[in-house]
């Protein structure tokens, strides 16, 4: 792939904008095939940028990628900050809490293996948490401080991604794309985008769209809340929170304009989108359990998105044939690993070699005949 012409990016998430913005900056003629750009699992996600408390032992291989993209991603955020537009990067870590016994000693596990892969966390008493976060409530037993992890505000992101796109040239065609080869793809109107290479990210649907993926990526439901504070109400917390309420996890994560994003229920339910009763219930009974003032929240927004899961957590990105490139199976990480993936893709355009970290991540690991 050393003399390249056009390439085609297909899927408008966070992912697939990273690279289409990555390539076009880089002076490659880009399009990017999507027929609803910035939407997608992108537009639903939290937002953390948190390898450290999602990381869990046997996972050493997603954590070290994790931890390499997190490193990027201060400097991705400032460039894309004079491209397209802020983020809304924040930088005040995360607290993950425990409110029973069993749930202590969960956080205990975590707080080890993190030791042990010399990663910063400090426990703190739940009288110490309410000291750093005065709203969080009384059955709050004990928890963790992570400082060095980080947040992002997703649909600002997207925003800034997609304007930094247009501003360095990238195409859009807004048709659903039905298959990839080497040297084109084939969209559902019948029509073609012709193009010397392929980069499959269209997160969930990616699996159909080349028969190497099939089977390596599938639909993995979440559902989330957008609640904002009303007059009257405590303001939401300054860090993302992390949560076990009787050994079921949930997440907080705040925004600057008083807006607070809820969520963490996932199920492998194919490409379901609704948004279930049941769900919401659970997360506003847990959610209440660690924000008592949540209660007194006015609720904007539920809804439901699909992300690309693959057999081991871990991301797809490689060559799966001459001209066809994927990036995609990110799992809960695409808005984490936009930065490292967007600079691997354009390493593999470009037929250099790949930092170690990345290895893990090499579609040959299922079998896939990668080209040498």
């Amino acid at each position: 792939m050393s003399e390249v012409g056009r390439i085609a990016v297909v899927g408008g998430g966070v992912v697939g904008l990273s690279v289409a913005w990555w390539l076009a900056a880089a002076g490659y003629p880009t399009t990017l095939v999507d027929p609803r750009p910035k939407r997608g699992a992108s537009w639903v996600a939290g937002g953390m940028l948190a390898p450290v408390t999602e990381s869990w032992p046997g996972e050493e291989d997603a954590l070290e990628l994790g931890r390499a993209s997190l490193d990027q991603w201060p400097e991705f955020a400032a460039r894309l900050t004079r491209a397209g537009g802020d983020p809304g990067l924040r930088h005040e870590g995360t607290l993950a809490l425990a409110m029973d016994s069993a749930d202590v000693g969960t956080l205990a596990m975590l707080a080890d293996h993190l030791r042990d892969r010399g990663r910063e966390v400090h426990r703190l008493s739940g009288r110490e948490l309410r000291g750093l976060e005065p709203t969080l409530g009384s059955s709050v037993r004990s928890g963790l401080h992570v400082p060095g992890d980080l947040a992002v505000d997703n649909r600002a992101l997207l925003t800034a991604l997609h304007a930094a796109c247009v501003r360095s040239g990238v195409e859009f065609v807004t048709v659903s794309a039905d298959t990839v080869h080497p040297g084109g793809v084939e969209l559902t109107d019948k029509s073609t985008v012709e193009c010397a290479v392929v980069v499959i990210a269209a997160g969930a649907w990616s699996g159909a769209l080349h028969p190497a993926l099939h089977g390596l990526v599938r639909p993995v439901k979440g559902e989330i809340l957008r609640l904002r504070t009303r007059r009257g109400a405590l303001p939401v917390p300054t860090r993302t929170i992390r949560a076990h309420v009787e050994s079921r996890p949930i997440y907080l994560v705040p925004r600057v304009d008083g807006e607070l994003v809820l969520g963490a229920t996932q199920q492998d339910v194919g490409f379901d989108e609704d948004v279930t009763a049941g769900a919401v219930r659970d997360l506003l009974r847990d959610a209440e359990r660690v924000l008592p003032g949540i209660a007194e929240y006015a609720l904007t927004e539920t809804a439901a998105g699909l992300r690309a899961g693959s057999p081991d957590n871990l991301p797809l990105i490689g060559e799966l044939e001459p001209g066809v490139l994927v990036a995609s199976g990110h799992h809960r990480n695409g808005l984490l690993l936009a930065p490292i993936t967007a600079a691997a893709v354009l390493s593999l355009v470009r037929e250099e070699e790949l930092p170690e970290r990345l290895r893990a991540a090499c579609p040959s690991r299922f079998g896939v005949e990668v080209p040498t």
